[in-house]
């Protein structure tokens, strides 16, 4: 009866028969959910690995020019903790932005020369410049900030919303992950950062790379057809079956559910993937790099492509920017790389009519320090980790646009007005997908989890 009930749902659910409330495995949201009106129906996340520099981005601090050189204040720094990169230094040298900043838009955001694509869209951004997290190292903040808690093994924020909300397209996953092929490998990327955790498999995120082959192991081998493979699938789901009547074990429908959308997938990611129907201005538009798969640019096109398709979260990962030292030459290899895609992302949504209920999220897992690490010269410096207050931004579904919410001192050193811890982010970015993060939980080994852990404010200023 659970296997027959598993495939009346799916025929169900393909057919528009069953009202919201079935078990997220079917692709359905979770019964009550969700919990009230959404803002956003999809997500595209474009994490920025390694920390990027707010001070020489979009937090503009022109007093440092009279402080440059100088050590930091003590009573600036107030003994917070360093990591182990800068702690043995003797003094730390007040590093102002080597690039010039100007105001844009209607909004009149300060950004800097490095982001002229970025600057262009200013008005329709939603800056958080008072991010804080507790993390100072690279592991633990990028798990921190993917997951909600700084180990390894919680489920990252795409499987939360898969979990409770389901998925709208039946023959592509409701969680796809992209990594820049182009990207400067400085800090480790790891699957579980879009894994599942504890939470059922089908819900980790999905890797799609560049090449023939988007999907690991999803093409048929030599000599073997779509009838052969279907007949297989027919058999190895009779064996689950008698496997999930002996044991009761719910992984086992999750790795059914996960066989026939492989078996759907292989018509339909090749389809996805295909970017030979995209006319020249679009290329134009992304950037040059946007026609080769598997760059930075050819990921943000892929991921319109993918949330026209109704994937609900689609995470990029774009890594290099853990500058110690170097920094003005790092940088500006790095905004070269993403600012024109970035940007064009956000145009290319907003003409299409997604960008209404498409939520788009830039950041990393922590800022960087005013401070140089290392030697500072007239011409370069570098910047160690700081998780006291770094800037993140987010656009579309339901977030005030040309809106700059929080500041910090007048070193970018601590925030002064209006703090947005990590959990708070996630609670935030729930509510604008109809999820009360306080309710939204997983019960495993005894103890009840949920994204925020036992934290998180939904920041409402934030909203329109």
């Amino acid at each position: 009866m659970g296997m027959g009930g598993l495939a009346l749902a799916s025929l169900f659910s393909n057919d528009g028969l069953m009202a919201k409330g079935m078990d997220s495995s079917l692709g359905t949201a979770l019964p009550g959910l969700p919990h009230h009106a959404p803002k956003a129906k999809r997500i595209i996340y474009l994490f920025q690995s390694g920390g990027p520099s707010q001070l020489d981005l979009f937090d503009y601090k022109p007093g440092l020019s009279d402080m440059h050189g100088k050590d930091l204040p003590e009573s600036i720094r107030g003994g917070q903790r360093l990591t182990g990169m800068s702690a043995n230094q003797s003094i730390f040298p007040v590093a102002q932005s080597n690039f010039k900043f100007q105001q844009y838009g209607k909004s009149r955001t300060w950004v800097s020369e490095l982001m002229p694509y970025t600057a262009e869209v200013v008005d329709e951004l939603c800056f958080i410049k008072s991010m804080i997290t507790e993390q100072i190292n690279h592991d633990p903040a990028i798990t921190f900030m993917q997951t909600g808690h700084q180990l390894p093994g919680r489920p990252s924020m795409g499987a939360w919303l898969s979990y409770g909300l389901g998925s709208e397209n039946q023959n592509l996953p409701g969680f796809v992950v992209l990594v820049s092929k182009n990207a400067v490998r400085d800090q480790p990327l790891y699957a579980r950062l879009w894994g599942n955790g504890f939470l059922p498999s089908q819900h980790q995120g999905v890797q799609f790379r560049s090449g023939k082959d988007p999907v690991l192991f999803l093409s048929n081998p030599e000599n073997y057809d779509g009838n052969d493979r279907k007949e297989m699938l027919d058999y190895l789901k009779d064996l689950n079956g008698i496997q999930y009547d002996t044991y009761g074990d719910p992984e086992i429908n999750a790795r059914i559910a996960q066989y026939e959308m492989a078996f759907r997938m292989q018509t339909s990611v090749p389809e996805v993937s295909d970017m030979s129907d995209e006319p020249d201005w679009v290329f134009d538009l992304y950037g040059e790099e946007s026609r080769d798969p598997g760059t930075y640019a050819a990921n943000c096109l892929l991921a319109r492509k993918l949330i026209e398709k109704d994937v609900k979260f689609v995470q990029l990962y774009h890594q290099g920017w853990d500058q110690h030292g170097n920094l003005p030459s790092g940088i500006k290899n790095q905004c070269a790389k993403t600012d024109q895609a970035t940007a064009a992302l956000i145009k290319d949504l907003k003409q299409r009519g997604l960008l209404e209920d498409t939520l788009v999220v830039w950041g990393g897992e922590f800022g960087r320090t005013v401070y140089s690490q290392g030697t500072l010269t007239a011409d370069n410096y570098g910047r160690d980790h700081h998780p006291r207050c770094f800037t993140m931004w987010m656009a579309g579904a339901g977030v005030k646009p040309g809106f700059t919410y929080g500041a910090t001192d007048d070193f970018g050193y601590n925030v002064t007005q209006d703090p947005v811890h990590v959990h708070d982010f996630h609670a935030s970015l729930m509510h604008l997908f109809g999820v009360d993060h306080e309710k939204l939980i997983f019960k495993h080994q005894g103890r009840r989890y949920r994204l925020t852990d036992v934290a998180g404010n939904v920041v409402n200023d934030l909203f329109t």
